[in-house]
C-alpha cells in the first residue's frame, strides 16, 4: 500500500507533462509553420514537406523592398506608444482620484465608467467615425494619427484597475505627505504611483498589445496607405498578393515580432497582471 502510495504523485506528474506538452505542440505548430513556410520558395509551398528543403530570405526581401511594411511598422509603434503613455498617466489620474477622495457622485461616476465596458466597439465605431470627420481630424498628419489613437487614450478597464490598486494603500501615508505641505498632484506622482508599480506595468503591456494589434477601427478610420498600422497594411497586403503565399507568410512573421519580444522580456509581468487583476476586487 505505502509503495503504492508513492508511485501515485508520479503518475499524476507524468500525464500532466504529457498534456503539457501536447498544449504546447499544438500551440506552436501554427506558429511554425507560418515561419517554415515563410522560408520556401513558391514550387515547394504546396509540397507535403514541413521543414523547407531550400531555405530562402526572397519572401522577406520581397515584404520589405515591394510593401511599406516599414511604414506600417512605425506608424502602429508610434500609436502604440502614444496610446499606451496617455493610458497610463490618465486612467492612474482618475483611479488615484476615485479611491482616495470623496465627492458627491464618485460612485456613480465610477458606475458610468464601468458601464462603457458593456458597449460593444461595433456600436462605437459610427459615432467615433462621426466625430473624427466632423472634426476634421483626417485633413493633417498629426490629426491622421489622433483620429486612429483617440478612443484608447483613456481607459475604461485601466481606471478599474488602478482604483483597485490605489484602494490597497494606506491612507495614513498620503495624510503625513499632506501634513508636511505635500500638493495633491506630488503625493499622486511620487508617492502612490511608485507604489502601484506592478500595475502600471501590467496595464502598459495589455495596452500596448491591444493598440499594437488594433484592426476594425485603424481600418475603418484612415483610407489614406501612408497612415495604414501593421495590422491593416498586412490584411491588405494579403489581399493583393492574391496566392502567394510565402509572401504572406513573411509579412505575418515580421508583424508578429514585436508581440513575440514583448512576451519574451515581460512574461513575469504579464502573468503577475492576470493574476493581480483577478485578485484586486
Amino acid at each position: 500500500m505505502p509503495e503504492r502510495v508513492r508511485r501515485a504523485p508520479n503518475l499524476k506528474t507524468a500525464l500532466a507533462y504529457v498534456v503539457l506538452t501536447l498544449g504546447v505542440f499544438v500551440t506552436l505548430f501554427p506558429f511554425a509553420w507560418m515561419v517554415l513556410t515563410s522560408l520556401k520558395g513558391v514550387q515547394e509551398i504546396f509540397q507535403l514537406n514541413f521543414v523547407p528543403q531550400d531555405p530562402t530570405l526572397a519572401n522577406y526581401t520581397e515584404v520589405l523592398t515591394r510593401t511599406k511594411f516599414l511604414v506600417w511598422f512605425g506608424n502602429s509603434l508610434l500609436i502604440a506608444a502614444v496610446t499606451t503613455a496617455s493610458v497610463l498617466f490618465f486612467d492612474s489620474l482618475v483611479g488615484y482620484t476615485l479611491a482616495k477622495f470623496d465627492f458627491p457622485g464618485k460612485n456613480l461616476i465610477f458606475l458610468l465608467i464601468l458601464s462603457t465596458l458593456m458597449i460593444p466597439t461595433e456600436m462605437l465605431v459610427i459615432p467615433w467615425f462621426v466625430g473624427i470627420s466632423d472634426l476634421h481630424l483626417t485633413a493633417t498628419t498629426p490629426g491622421a494619427y489622433l483620429a486612429i489613437m483617440f478612443p484608447g487614450l483613456i481607459s475604461a478597464f485601466g481606471v478599474f484597475l488602478m482604483k483597485q490598486f490605489f484602494e490597497s494603500l494606506p491612507t495614513d501615508l498620503l495624510e503625513a505627505a499632506r501634513i508636511d505641505g505635500m500638493g495633491e498632484f506630488g503625493i499622486f506622482w511620487t508617492i502612490a504611483m511608485p507604489l502601484v508599480k506592478p500595475a502600471l506595468a501590467s496595464l502598459a503591456i495589455f495596452t500596448f498589445l491591444g493598440n499594437w494589434n488594433a484592426f476594425l477601427w485603424p481600418l475603418i478610420a484612415i483610407q489614406k496607405p501612408e497612415f495604414r498600422t501593421l495590422p491593416v497594411g498586412t490584411a491588405l497586403f494579403n489581399g493583393e498578393a492574391g496566392t502567394n503565399w510565402g509572401l504572406i507568410m513573411a509579412a505575418s512573421s515580421l508583424a508578429v515580432i514585436p508581440v513575440l519580444l514583448v512576451f519574451a522580456f515581460f512574461q513575469k509581468q504579464i502573468i503577475d497582471g492576470i493574476v493581480m487583476t483577478g485578485l484586486k476586487g
